[in-house]
């Protein structure tokens, strides 16, 4: 459980009367509520506030159910409205029932600066956070701006946030800094409680408890998570529950030793998780090393040798040739060997290069190192699609391989009349390596076609994505072990071309990349002990 949950969860203990023990010897919430009414009638009188035609009552019947009965008389079922039980010393109530009402500012043209000493603010909507209120997050007013006293935020003023993003609306806090010459925005809620008989305390805990603040969204309006809204007659008619007064301060007491206890579990916490990823990555990185390694899994003298392997990919290739699906200035002749000199050479169309520099480990014996072109009957980019709002012939873009698999939820599609202009070795087939091949962040990253996740059994590639499509006799899980492992990931943007914020592999680099290849049988148990490793690690 990470910090944000405990929170959420010693808050939902706390407004269910689960967090402190009940005194029978309190003054019932039924009394408190009927002082408050008595309080606000006075204050009708005085015309100091206006008298609420929605006032109400909420209680429990004979049957269980909860009842509301208005001044009218009227009474209704509420159950639907009320989330769980309270204890008999508590009551449910609207909010409106225990405020004297709500206002809100203006948010006039300002200067995005924070105000100085003398000058006079107006809230951003920042400086209300999850029980924590930051004065400093305003903007200076116009000097000429005339203020209204009724805006002016107070010490010990409740807030909300009544505009804004949904994760940032309907966010409560208790003004409890010096918050000196500023007003509210319009995007801003004073909820007014009536001092001496609410704890604001207190009812900052339960508007941002979890199951009251759910209430309180469900009340938004908006087209959009990016704006909602929700006005202030919603926010009065919030059902809310309320405890006897000395147990809401007695359970404020409790909140306020445990919530900065709260923040050091939620600090702790997060580097504990920030650790074990980077410990699991780690994990990650040092199997698929030492599986390319040839350190994973022990070598059976039984497998054929990667040297025999490689004469029967020539082969093939060759056959593929003759029956035209190959052509022959496709075929590149190279042949890597670990000399006496225990320096490795390449004998590439004829020629032999030492190529030790390029060479990142040994292998074991009955492996070989291969240029990737070798093993591989094609790669090759896509190609720039037109697109089309036809869903019918997907094209693979670089967010459709991820790391944790290939997907077609986020890709685009291409006009069904171009379908033609694609030569049928475009066309994606299952084991097809499919490696990002443009941009910073997105570059080497790589997924494997998978025909069965492709519900409409066409795709291709656009042109910042590689096609790598390995030999019958090649695994393709393996050859994506190597590629993404630290030797190839650790040095990808080195191998590219471009400019630092377009950096680029080449056709003609892929083809190139040396990799070391183990005898078809052993290719399948690394691969099925890197699956059984990284099952286990998640």
């Amino acid at each position: 459980m990470d910090g944000k949950q405990l929170r959420s969860s010693i808050l939902q203990w706390a407004i269910q009367g689960k967090l402190v023990p009940q005194d029978p010897n309190d003054e019932s919430a039924s009394v408190l509520l009927e002082r408050i009414r008595e309080e606000k009638a006075r204050l009708v009188k005085e015309k100091k506030i206006k008298r609420d035609k929605n006032e109400s009552i909420i209680y429990r019947g004979d049957d269980n159910s909860y009842y509301e009965k208005f001044t009218n008389g009227n009474v209704v079922c509420i159950d639907v409205e009320i989330p769980f039980d309270v204890p008999e010393t508590w009551s449910w109530c609207r909010l409106r029932n225990v405020i004297r009402g709500t206002g809100a500012g203006k948010s006039p043209n300002c200067d995005k600066r924070p105000k100085n000493d003398d000058e006079w603010g107006v809230l951003t909507t920042t400086a209300i956070q999850y029980c924590d209120f930051l004065p400093n997050e305003n903007k200076v007013l116009p000097a000429n701006y005339i203020i209204n006293q009724d805006q002016k935020v107070e010490f010990e003023d409740l807030l909300i946030t009544r505009a804004g993003p949904r994760n940032r609306t309907g966010i409560v806090c208790v003004a409890n800094k010096t918050c000196d010459r500023l007003i509210l925005s319009d995007k801003t809620v004073r909820i007014e409680y009536i001092r001496n008989f609410c704890n604001p305390y207190f009812l900052m805990y339960v508007l941002n408890s979890p199951a009251i603040h759910d209430i309180i969204m469900a009340a938004t309006v908006g087209m959009a998570d990016s704006q909602v809204n929700i006005s202030q007659n919603n926010i009065q008619n919030i059902v809310v529950p309320l405890p006897p007064h000395k147990e809401q301060q007695r359970i404020v007491n409790k909140l306020e030793v445990i919530i900065p206890l709260l923040k050091k579990y939620s600090s702790a916490k997060g580097q504990q998780d920030k650790l074990n990823n980077y410990i699991h990555l780690l994990i990650k990185k040092s199997i698929l090393q030492e599986a390319i390694q040839g350190k994973l899994v022990p070598q059976d003298p039984n497998d054929e040798p990667a040297s025999v392997l490689l004469e029967r990919i020539r082969e093939e290739k060759q056959q593929l040739v003759t029956g035209g699906k190959l052509k022959k200035k496709d075929i590149v002749d190279s042949t890597i060997i670990h000399g006496d000199d225990n320096k490795y050479y390449e004998n590439l169309n004829g020629e032999v290069t030492e190529i030790t520099d390029q060479i990142p480990f040994d292998i074991p014996t009955s492996w070989q190192w291969v240029r990737l072109e070798t093993v591989c009957s094609y790669i090759q980019r896509g190609k720039s699609p037109k697109y089309s709002s036809i869903k019918r012939f997907p094209v693979v873009a670089q967010k459709c391989n991820q790391w944790s698999g290939f997907s077609l939820e986020k890709a685009l599609f291409i006009a069904p009349e171009t379908v033609q202009s694609y030569q049928e070795e475009r066309i994606l087939q299952n084991g097809d390596l499919l490696w990002n091949s443009t941009g910073l962040g997105t570059l080497g990253r790589m997924a494997i076609y998978r025909s069965d996740l492709n519900p409409y059994g066409w795709a291709v590639a656009d042109s910042h994505v590689t096609v790598i499509r390995p030999m019958s006799q090649i695994i393709s899980d393996y050859l994506f072990s190597y590629f993404a492992s630290p030797t190839v990931q650790s040095v990808i943007e080195d191998k590219a071309d471009g400019s630092t914020k377009q950096k680029e592999l080449a056709t003609s680099t892929i083809k190139g990349y040396y990799v070391p290849l183990p005898p078809t049988k052993e290719q399948m148990r690394i691969v099925q002990r890197i699956r059984t490793l990284f099952q286990s690690l998640n």
